[in-house]
């Protein structure tokens, strides 16, 4: 399967903005990892409270998703994470040996 490496990505979307926007970015990544990859699994938590205030937010709308793809792939996907603005937080882990 063309060096593919399994991993598990979780990103929390601002839960204070409109759905339509949340729903947008979850997409977005969604579309951007089967573009570059192949989506497993996608499993939508919804809105939570967040363990810690992050920028004065309480809660979150946590997203997680299974994938694989190459091994460079995760780092471009993580710097494409930090420069969207609806995303609060996120982490990228491989999983595996």
């Amino acid at each position: 399967m063309n060096n593919f490496a399994e991993y598990e990505t979780m990103f929390i979307v601002d839960s204070s903005l409109e759905s339509g926007v949340i729903s947008e970015t979850i997409e977005k990544f969604k579309g951007l990892i089967a573009s570059n990859g192949e989506v497993l699994n996608v499993n939508e938590w919804g809105k939570r409270k967040l363990a810690y205030p992050i920028n004065h937010k309480t809660e979150g709308h946590y997203c997680v998703v299974t994938f694989s793809a190459p091994p460079e792939f995760p780092a471009e996907l993580e710097r494409i994470f930090r420069i969207t603005d609806p995303v609060v937080r996120s982490l990228t882990i491989r999983k595996g040996k």
